[in-house]
């Protein structure tokens, strides 16, 4: 275990790119830990699926039980037991993951991924994760923003979309992107996308601080 890592964090919406930024970075040679892994844990072993309504109501739940930062605690912990210097976190949610990694990591750099609405929501479609919105009725009564079973597929998808950044905002996220150190945008080609994450962490000096830690 190491005591002292250094993280880099991507925050955004849902759809906004920060899973292929995360995919760039383990293809520079740098562990990525993705924080809706927690909670997918969790939910296997509650024995449920990992639809978007069942993941939401854990995640809900698991930080108002251990804290706003309670899923920002288990990434740290799973950082240090890798014995690695550098570890890329994908999908931070609100200010106080930021702020808990701020604290507790050696450095910690927070990334903004940001694009349009219609795109995320198309890559969301095109994806095929079982938790992301594809028009079908998985409405939760119990929430005030009700997904209504009428509305044609891809209206449902949007909606669906809407309920979920709702969600993730109230947690906090607002204000995370707000403290985001650097800003990354995805509107425009995968390959000037590309380019740019790995403009950043050659900005961050992932690579060669990784080289430092293998001698």
């Amino acid at each position: 275990m190491v005591e002292k890592v250094k993280i880099i964090g991507f925050v955004g919406l849902p759809g906004s790119g920060k899973g292929a930024a995360s995919q760039i970075a383990q293809r520079q040679g740098l562990t990525v830990l993705v924080m809706g892994d927690i909670i997918r844990e969790e939910a296997a072993k509650a024995g449920l699926e990992n639809t978007d309504l069942n993941l939401g109501r854990i995640g809900t739940a698991l930080r108002a039980k251990d804290g706003p930062a309670a899923v920002a605690k288990r990434i740290l912990e799973k950082a240090r037991n890798l014995g690695e210097e550098v570890v890329v976190v994908d999908g931070l949610r609100s200010k106080d993951e930021a702020d808990f990694f701020r604290a507790h990591a050696e450095e910690f750099h927070l990334i903004e991924v940001c694009a349009p609405a219609d795109a995320r929501l198309k890559w969301l479609a095109s994806r095929g994760r079982p938790d992301d919105p594809k028009g079908r009725d998985e409405t939760d009564t119990t929430d005030p923003k009700v997904i209504s079973s009428c509305l044609e597929p891809d209206r449902r998808a949007a909606a669906a979309l809407e309920a979920r950044e709702c969600r993730e905002l109230s947690w906090g996220m607002s204000e995370a992107m707000k403290m985001a150190d650097l800003k990354l945008r995805n509107d425009g080609s995968l390959e000037d996308f590309q380019r740019n994450v790995k403009k950043l962490l050659d900005v961050l000096d992932a690579r060669s601080v990784l080289e430092k830690g293998s001698k």
